[in-house]
């Protein structure tokens, strides 16, 4: 990516895996992130580590900075040797201002490229159930603005539009609705004339709201529809019936919190938002390496050196990352592991293994630190080396348990979990409401930080309300209990897959 410049993402309709593959990358190249109201925050996630994200919303009556300040600020960013990504709502270049964004920058000899995003012109309609074109009730549509201070004006074409017999979509014209109808059937089109309207499409509040021409004013009136919708007019919207697919997923409508760290969220959030789910990600811990890491080096280079141990074992998939690290630190790879055996607490930790092209050794039935003891009281550890890299605070009952059997073990720091800073008020406030229906937890860590952040002064029990609490397995459901908060959920398996399972069992009896 070249310095100095600006790039115009379009940010898509809402749903975070509706980004392109290249908006994203360029989300992670980013010096500077200027994202708007529509840009999904959980995209702000990909950013580097010391990328700057400045907020510039716009919304009805509530604008953080006018166009012209956006203008100048991409400018200044840029003039700074800076690569900007600039996130927009839908497509920057249908009704998003990206063509004057583009054109200030243009004037300013300032380079930038254009990348086109999924529009809520017809990603929003899609997700409820309706194609803008159907051969046989539409062969053409239209996208025209509903903005109050253009609706009615000579920008568009009411009589054309009226006798069409295709789709019309409008975006951000919910306020204006009354006169958008009235134009329509004042040029003639047919008060039967279905009419959707679309609230906070691709995302798990989305809401739906049909009728025709005749009524859908005074539908969306008592039911007190507001932005941001997309407004569908036309045949196709009969369609609906048979095609709404998203809202037949068993978790729509309901937004689970994540408190894992940031960069450890992806499978879980992806596996909730594929059962329907808003995911609200809030990190309550940062996973770093250590500040020493001379134990684990020491003894990779005791390996190195031909002092091998007789087993490794890994018990999270952060201690098999961290610890490659290491040994990758030091010029070596996976074959510096040859001579000895490999034990894992859990299938998440087995895959990840595999993905360093390992296979365990031994996975006990039961993922936990317990499981794993029962499984080498079975063995004969007299005498027998073991090294444990692991997180720099852990429960030491293995180590202990393995060295009563008369094992020689190392333990090796290689991570550490650190409080991360979320947006807790913003968060508190979604508890309270009552607008988060689970919250997982999938460490002990989660908890005792979560409860730092939430909680502090005792109150924890009642900001969480009766948001249902998601426990991976018996150890972090103890740290749960122990925070004052009861346990709703916990699978049998102490794995991600499980928890998502579990959870899409319970959502879908809400």
């Amino acid at each position: 990516m070249s310095k100095g410049t600006v790039y115009l993402i379009g940010a898509g309709p809402g749903d975070p895996g509706l980004i392109t593959v290249k908006g994203r990358q360029h989300i992670r190249e980013a010096d500077v992130i200027v994202y708007d109201y529509l840009a999904n925050p959980r995209l702000l996630g990909e950013a580097g580590p010391f990328a700057e994200k400045i907020y510039v919303g716009k919304r009805a009556r509530d604008h953080t900075a006018e166009q012209d300040e956006i203008n100048k600020l991409l400018v200044e960013k840029a003039r700074q040797g800076k690569v900007v990504a600039r996130l927009k709502g839908g497509d920057a270049f249908i009704f998003g201002r990206g063509g004057e964004e583009a054109l200030y920058l243009a004037a300013n000899g300032i380079p930038f490229e254009v990348v086109p995003g999924v529009s809520s012109a017809y990603a929003v309609p899609a997700y409820a159930g309706i194609p803008v074109t159907h051969r046989g009730l539409a062969s053409d549509v239209a996208f025209i603005t509903g903005h109050e201070q253009r609706a009615g004006g000579p920008g568009i074409a009411w009589e054309m539009l009226a006798k069409s017999m295709g789709t019309l979509v409008f975006l951000m014209g919910v306020k204006n609705l009354p006169d958008i109808v009235g134009q329509l059937t004042a040029n003639g089109r047919p008060g039967a004339t279905p009419v959707a309207v679309i609230r906070w499409g691709t995302l798990a509040g989305q809401e739906t709201l049909t009728g025709t021409l005749d009524d859908i004013v005074a539908k969306v009136d008592i039911g007190d529809f507001r932005p941001p919708a997309v407004i569908v007019v036309g045949e196709v919207v009969r369609l609906r019936e048979q095609l709404a697919w998203f809202e037949k997923k068993p978790l729509f409508g309901r937004r689970v919190l994540v408190t894992r760290a940031a960069d450890q969220a992806g499978a879980l959030a992806a596996g909730l938002e594929s059962a329907g789910a808003e995911v609200v990600e809030f990190p309550t811990i940062d996973i770093l390496p250590v500040d020493d890491s001379s134990l684990v080096d020491q003894a990779v280079a005791e390996m190195a050196g031909g002092q091998q141990f007789d087993w490794l074992i890994f018990t999270s998939a952060n201690t098999v990352d961290f610890f490659f690290k290491r040994v990758a630190a030091a010029g070596r790879d996976a074959r510096l592991l040859s001579g000895a055996k490999i034990a894992v607490v859990g299938s998440a930790t087995a895959a990840r293994l595999k993905s360093a092209g390992l296979t365990a050794d031994l996975i006990p039935s039961d993922f936990r630190a317990e499981g794993l003891i029962e499984e080498f009281k079975r063995l004969s550890l007299d005498g027998t080396r073991i090294l444990m890299p692991r997180a720099r605070e852990a429960r030491e009952i293995l180590p202990e348990a393995l060295r009563n059997m008369g094992a020689e073990v190392t333990v090796a720091p290689v991570y550490k979990n650190v409080p991360a800073n979320p947006p807790v008020e913003e968060i508190k406030e979604a508890l309270i409401s009552g607008r988060i229906d689970f919250i997982t937890f999938t460490s002990g860590s989660t908890v005792k930080n979560f409860a730092a952040l939430i909680g502090p002064d005792g109150t924890l029990p009642e900001t969480v309300g009766k948001a249902k609490v998601a426990a991976i397995g018996p150890v972090t459901a103890k740290a749960v209990e122990k925070a004052g908060l009861a346990v709703d959920l916990m699978p049998k398996d102490s794995t991600i897959p499980a928890l998502i399972d579990e959870i899409v069992a319970s959502g879908s009896e809400l």
